[in-house]
Order: structure tokens, then C-alpha cells, then sequence
């Protein structure tokens, strides 16, 4: 499929609502565990009030739509593209992972695990996408920033509630 050949405020859209879709099927996993499960755990004195996450997350999944965006643009031809759609994908479905683990297993141990492998995923498809478009790239920079404050909070959260 080349890019060319859509129309680029289609394209947009669809790019949009690629990682929207992600977070409000994590949301809904989320929101299931935060009244009781989550409002029992154990937390540090630097967790962010719960109010906070929807908006960061929104602002977030806006910032990865145009980025990608910003690379799909370039047409499916231009070297590179392939691969760094590809990562989008992978590191798009861990963070859906990542949700579903944590909130909807309630295993924030496991959840860890699968949030360094998004990091690792989500840093190659960063520096992918800086090789194609550098605005591309360092839109993705404040989602791995905030990932890894998440990942930092998922490892207190799972140290303060150990058995």
C-alpha cells in the first residue's frame, strides 16, 4: 500500500485513531481494576494522582499518531519504512500489553517485565523513526520518558506489595 495514494488528512486520522484505540481498550482494563484493586495496593509518596493518567495518556497517544504519521507519509517505498511502521506496531501492542497485565492480571511483577520490553521496543522504533523523519522521532520522546517514569512507578508499586 503506497502512502501516496491516501489522502494524507485520511491518513492522519487513521494514524490518530490507531493509538486512541490502544488506550481506550487499556482503559477500560484499567478503569475495572482501579476502584478496588488498585486503591488497595500500596503506593510510593511520588505516585501521581489517578486524575493525571488519562490526560498525559491522551496527549501521548496524539504525539505516537502523528509520528507516525510523519513516517507513513514517506510511502511504504522509502527504505525504512517497512521496519519502522513494523516497531510502531510492536511497541503499540505492548503498551496495550502493558495494561492489560498490570490492571487487567493484576500482576505488577509481570507487568515490569513486559514495560522493559516495551522501553527496549519503543527506543528502537524512536531512533528508526529519527533516521526518517527527526520530528517524527522526537515525538515519541516524551512518551518514553513518561514509559519510563511509568515502568520506575510499576517497580515501586510491585516492591511496596510484595507478600
Amino acid at each position: 500500500m503506497k502512502t501516496a495514494t491516501w489522502n494524507p488528512y485520511l491518513l492522519l486520522a487513521v494514524c490518530l485513531a490507531l493509538p486512541l484505540a490502544v488506550g481506550a481498550v487499556g482503559g477500560i482494563a484499567t478503569a475495572r481494576s482501579l476502584p478496588d484493586w488498585y486503591a488497595g495496593l500500596t503506593k510510593p509518596s511520588w505516585n501521581p494522582p489517578n486524575w493525571l493518567f488519562g490526560p498525559v495518556w491522551t496527549v501521548l497517544y496524539v504525539l505516537m499518531g502523528i509520528a507516525l504519521w510523519r513516517i507513513l507519509r514517506l510511502g511504504w517505498t522509502e527504505p525504512g519504512v517497512g521496519l519502522a511502521a513494523s516497531a510502531f506496531g510492536l511497541q503499540l501492542a505492548l503498551n496495550l500489553g502493558w495494561s492489560l497485565v498490570f490492571f487487567g492480571l493484576r500482576a505488577p511483577g509481570l507487568a515490569l517485565a513486559e514495560i522493559i520490553l516495551l522501553l527496549v521496543v519503543l527506543i528502537f522504533t524512536a531512533w528508526r523513526f529519527m533516521g526518517l523523519d527527526a520530528a517524527a522521532g522526537w515525538l515519541l520522546v516524551p512518551y518514553a520518558l513518561w514509559s519510563l517514569f511509568a515502568a520506575t512507578l510499576n517497580a515501586a508499586i510491585w516492591r511496596l506489595n510484595l507478600p
